[in-house]
């Protein structure tokens, strides 16, 4: 992974020509009463993309919050990224479009920045949960189509996947004709994808890093914020270990997404632009233990999932 020591890595480049923010604001877990709330925060103190998903259902109240931004003139549209997601029970093609269009509508916007396939698994229409009974076969190709459709009506200003694995990945590139333009997945010290960076890489696809804090405070079980190593480096360049953690994404040239309903920790996650991790400290993170935090056991199941184990639905990389 590279050790670029550029300070300021405002942006990436997709392969869309467009620029995604290097730190947006994760909103999964972020309780309605709230989310707004952290969404302006947030904006205020200099976020420019904001991750949303239909599934975490606080679109709406994002909606409003975005609305308020834009009518005040905190920032304008043009501005600001924001991306949503295709929950598991609208991969059927035809609906889509349908499931993009609510989003909009929730967002109150009248196009998605990116627009990501939330899961490589697929439950019955109008289902709610993951439970084995709502599990259907899987329809990838057809549902990877119909996103490239909202790409071309440009209601999707660039489409890509979530939760792919490095195999997955592949099999997408092999039937894709608009090729993703982002695999948003778990990444962090503790688990540094190197696979998956790799391939990502040498195709031109972007890693988006959720959980890079690995979720502390939610069933996401993962105490990365006390690795020793993420400890010693923040102690020695005067930061907190989620400073130290985040700066590691940026520098291994990912996009991060921090979630906090939390003003000072809003901040704080954003404070990353000024200073570095110098490559003899940044070298040393792949000493540090691997393990995935966010397993999948919910996709499993031994005659209903198209994944009869953990094994499966990662391809290996568990």
């Amino acid at each position: 992974m590279s050790n670029d020591t550029d300070s300021e890595t405002l942006h990436f480049d997709l392969n869309t020509g467009a620029k995604i923010p290097s730190v947006g604001l994760g909103t999964w877990k972020a309780e309605p009463g709230v989310v707004g709330q952290a969404v302006i925060a947030a904006v205020k103190n200099g976020y420019r993309h904001i991750d949303c998903a239909s599934v975490y259902g606080n679109e709406k109240e994002i909606g409003v919050a975005l609305k308020e931004l834009f009518s005040t003139g905190v920032v304008h549209r043009s501005e600001i990224f924001i991306t949503s997601k295709l929950w598991c029970s609208d991969h059927a093609p035809e609906d889509v479009a349908k499931a993009l269009s609510k989003s909009l509508e929730h967002l109150q916007l009248d196009y998605i920045d990116l627009y990501l396939i939330h899961w490589p698994l697929r439950t019955k229409p109008g289902s709610q949960g993951l439970t084995p009974e709502v599990m259907a076969p899987l329809c990838l190709p057809e549902t990877w189509n119909a996103m490239e459709g909202l790409y071309a009506s440009g209601q999707a200003r660039a489409i890509g996947v979530s939760n792919f694995s490095t195999k997955k990945l592949q099999d997408l590139l092999s039937y894709a004709k608009v090729p993703p333009a982002v695999d948003q997945v778990e990444c962090h010290p503790v688990w540094q994808q190197h696979s998956l960076h790799n391939l990502c890489k040498s195709t031109g696809i972007h890693l988006s890093a959720y959980s890079p804090l690995g979720s502390p405070g939610s069933w996401v079980k993962g105490e990365i914020l006390k690795e020793p190593l993420l400890v010693e480096v923040a102690e020695k360049l005067h930061k907190s270990p989620a400073q130290v953690a985040l700066r590691w994404g940026i520098q291994s040239g990912h996009s991060i997404l921090p979630k906090s309903v939390n003003e000072s920790r809003i901040k704080e996650n954003r404070s990353l632009f000024d200073w570095c991790i110098p490559p003899e400290l940044f070298s040393k993170f792949s000493d540090i233990h691997q393990q995935r935090l966010l397993r999948g056991d919910f996709a499993i199941h031994e005659s209903c999932s198209p994944y009869k184990s953990l094994d499966e639905l990662w391809d290996g990389e568990i």
